[in-house]
């Protein structure tokens, strides 16, 4: 493997610890017990450092969110909205609500302000953006669908799944028991490579990058855990396949040697 890609997660750190640094300082001179709060901090960093890049990453994934996102439907719930891009990919006569998840309230008014430019609003519950909780609130998550009187057609992860605690069991329980029946998963992920010495790296850099990005793994083979994903048959208590239909692909042009190895993927749940 090439020294320049093994080290290439350096500039993106410099780039970070550059844009970053006095927003975190500010937050925590008006709220020092930040200090004593390391996840709490992480995320008020990766914050500003979101809304530096999120647009240049938004436009760095343009092509795989072209060839995914279209198939959306129904109500979306979007996992790690972040500042609210996804929206505007889907099709608004497909899709009828947009339900961002999305833990940092920091991110909010950027996602009120792209959902309202595309279509959706909270006034008439085209919109609906979810109190502050994470992907494994499940109990939270729940009782603001039910309130709000939505199911979920379509599950939509972009640059999420690598950050979300304890991603197997989280990921199996929101598709069992937020996803409709037949409804869909739509990812586009950065995953653990298949080359030996790419996932050696990524597994080096981890520890330092989840401090660094609010929790995010470089080394995590999330398109294998999708694909292996089970549900209960409910009448007989047995294990059954998830997936009535999968499909997974890659992003085009991105070489098999690179630390943020990305997949996309569309798969369908079973109809019961």
């Amino acid at each position: 493997m090439k020294v320049s890609v093994a080290l290439s997660p350096l500039a993106d750190l410099r780039a970070a610890i550059r844009v970053a640094t006095f927003p975190t300082l500010k937050a925590v001179w008006a709220n020092p017990t930040l200090l004593f709060r390391p996840a709490s901090l992480s995320r008020v960093f990766f914050g500003a450092v979101w809304v530096a890049f999120a647009k240049p990453t938004d436009e760095g994934g343009r092509g795989p969110k072209l060839s995914l996102l279209p198939h959306a439907t129904g109500t979306v719930l979007d996992l790690g909205a972040g500042l609210g891009h996804s929206v505007g990919y889907f099709d608004r006569k497909a899709v009828k609500v947009y339900v961002a998840l999305e833990p940092n309230e920091m991110m909010h008014a950027g996602i009120r302000e792209r959902a309202n430019a595309a279509g959706y609003h909270e006034e008439d519950g085209s919109l609906l953006i979810l109190r502050p909780c994470g992907a494994e609130d499940l109990a939270s998550i729940k009782a603001q669908l039910d309130g709000a009187g939505v199911r979920v057609d379509t599950l939509v992860s972009l640059l999420t799944l690598c950050s979300i605690p304890n991603p197997q069991q989280t990921l199996t329980r929101l598709v069992r028991e937020i996803l409709a029946p037949g409804g869909q998963l739509l990812f586009y992920e950065h995953v653990r490579s298949p080359l030996r010495d790419v996932a050696w790296w990524q597994g080096l850099w981890t520890p330092v990058w989840r401090v660094a990005f609010d929790g995010c793994c470089l080394d995590r083979p999330t398109h294998v855990w999708v694909a292996e994903m089970t549900d209960v048959n409910v009448a007989t208590g047995e294990s059954i396949g998830m997936w009535s239909e999968q499909k997974l692909w890659g992003k085009e042009g991105e070489p098999d040697e690179h630390l943020f190895w990305h997949r996309v993927g569309r798969f369908v749940k079973h109809s019961g």
